[in-house]
């Protein structure tokens, strides 16, 4: 499983919420990645940093890895083998999945220790 590539998005990225009823901003969507999911709780979008306005209720400072290429719903351990060796270097994620793919994200003063782990771990990592 460790054969995978990983592409390292280009953007700083922030995760955001919303009350669950809110409408899905237009920012959110300027750029290459944007993912929203609601909730019976809340609305939670993920995009660039640099889209989101001052006052809104997130977590800024993330940067993103794509495993690159389509998995087979039927892979097991995708993310488990991404996480766990970050999770031994005290690295803290958080993952989107989307049809595709999976995605990890790790705040940026971590992104060069988590290319390192990876590296080590046996993934190729790469810029777009």
């Amino acid at each position: 499983m460790n054969n995978l590539t990983l592409v390292v998005l280009e953007d700083i990225f922030s995760v955001y919420k919303l009350s669950k009823d809110s409408l899905i901003p237009k920012w959110a969507f300027e750029g290459d990645f944007c993912s929203v999911t609601r909730t019976l709780d809340e609305l939670s979008i993920v995009c660039r940093d640099k889209n989101i306005p001052c006052g809104v209720q997130c977590e800024r400072g993330w940067k993103g890895f794509k495993v690159d290429g389509t998995l087979d719903f039927g892979l097991i351990g995708i993310l488990n083998s991404l996480t766990r060796p970050l999770a031994n270097a005290g690295i803290s994620i958080f993952a989107v999945s989307t049809f595709d793919t999976d995605y990890i994200f790790v705040k940026v003063k971590n992104f060069q220790k988590a290319v390192d782990v990876l590296k080590a771990e046996g993934f190729v990592v790469k810029k777009d």
